[in-house]
């Protein structure tokens, strides 16, 4: 089974959630959450919601939480709001407002729920 590649163009504007099973690059405007297994975000992109991916390389603006596996801030990146991963690179320059949490500290810290 081939790989799926979706690609939103600069001139692409969406208002809703997004979801797909593969690889999305998104280089327009989106008010709405993102999911998806793999995002790449170009520099003048902007995302309004929450992102959930696999794996994400955000180079543009989000405003919103960002859960990510593997998550690459590249320095034209603008981020508002909380970012959750397993693995992080921020490259020199790029902006984050918002609090960074590892999912595996997160899992760790939880209580334990009662086995009966």
């Amino acid at each position: 089974m081939a790989a799926t590649f979706s690609i939103l163009g600069a001139d692409v504007s969406i208002k809703g959630d997004l979801s797909a099973t593969a690889d999305l690059h998104i280089d327009g405007t989106v008010e709405g959450d993102i999911t998806c297994a793999a995002l790449v975000q170009g520099e003048k992109s902007t995302v309004t919601g929450a992102i959930t991916a696999q794996s994400a390389r955000l180079s543009g603006t989000v405003n919103g939480s960002i859960e990510a596996g593997e998550l690459v801030i590249l320095k034209t990146a603008r981020i508002h709001g909380d970012v959750t991963y397993d693995a992080l690179t921020i490259e020199q320059g790029a902006q984050v407002d918002g609090k960074f949490a590892h999912r595996l500290q997160l899992v760790e810290e939880a209580p334990l729920a009662l086995v009966r």
